[in-house]
């Protein structure tokens, strides 16, 4: 037995933990005032400025542009992404303004997304989201959680996105769009309205198909939701029966669900936003 305050013949301090440093190009430039956390990647040729904060284990690829954003943890950002420029909106006066983006997210090559027009706005990305190659985010955009925007697809501003989203390919928006929770929009669609959740929508202009049946099988949306839902779409977009009275039958038969409920309150909003869009109420 050892008393206290003797040593162990044979044992050693342990040795100080080996502080990790950015990995940063000899060829990048990151500017004065940028915050690069310790584990981060960052490749040839790429520019980081604007007071950028990059978090934990983010890799930065080459040729990359960084300017006035926040990037968390764990994210991939490839090659020839530009990310908070200015934005191409002639309200903006040069007021501060951010891009801030989530965890995990995959930023493909040749993304382009750009800052917020209004002082202390951002344009913000949530977490677990792929941007495919070639795709834009305009100002004030918000794209939620494990959205998918697929290539060459370009969202104007004021767009939201919400959650498990999936744009297809070439798809446009107009401004202040929203597109609802595990909605699948087909490519080459054009978006003037907003979309419903849990729908797939297709067409110049983009009309409601039916429901998004295999998005909500694979998010483990239970079977009798489903049915509920099916059921609700088919009076809302097949039975004919007038807008009005159709929103009426499927809150008192189908309302206690509460994904039914969320779509009501969604459709409610929108028919009373302009040109059915909600926003344009919200932001008169």
């Amino acid at each position: 037995m050892c008393c206290a305050g003797s040593r162990v013949r044979g044992s050693r301090a342990p040795e100080p933990r080996r502080r990790e440093v950015a990995r940063v190009h000899s060829t990048a430039i990151v500017e004065e005032g940028c915050e690069l956390a310790e584990d981060v990647e960052v490749g040839p040729y790429t520019v980081i400025r604007g007071g950028t904060i990059v978090g934990p284990r983010t890799v930065v690829d080459a040729h990359v542009l960084l300017e006035h954003t926040t990037v968390g943890a764990d994210c991939q950002l490839s090659f020839g992404a530009a990310i908070g420029g200015s934005p191409q909106d002639q309200n903006y006066q040069g007021e501060p303004t951010r891009v801030v983006i989530g965890d995990r997210n995959v930023i493909r090559e040749y993304v382009t997304i750009h800052r917020a027009t209004g002082e202390g706005n951002v344009t913000r990305v949530g977490d677990d989201n792929m941007l495919m190659a070639a795709t834009h985010l305009g100002h004030n955009c918000e794209v939620g959680n494990r959205v998918m925007l697929s290539t060459l697809s370009g969202m104007s501003g004021h767009t939201i996105i919400e959650d498990q989203a999936i744009i297809g390919g070439m798809v446009g928006s107009h401004q202040r769009v929203r597109v609802g929770r595990l909605a699948m929009v087909s490519g080459y669609s054009k978006l003037s309205q907003d979309v419903p959740p849990f729908s797939l929508v297709d067409g110049k202009p983009a009309r409601v198909v039916g429901p998004n049946t295999v998005g909500l099988r694979r998010a483990g949306i239970g079977l009798e939701t489903r049915r509920a839902l099916q059921r609700a779409f088919r009076l809302l977009y097949r039975s004919g029966i007038a807008w009005p009275r159709a929103l009426e039958m499927v809150r008192e038969q189908l309302g206690s669900f509460p994904e039914v409920s969320y779509l009501l309150e969604f459709l409610y909003r929108t028919r009373h936003g302009r040109v059915g869009r909600q926003q344009e109420v919200a932001n008169q």
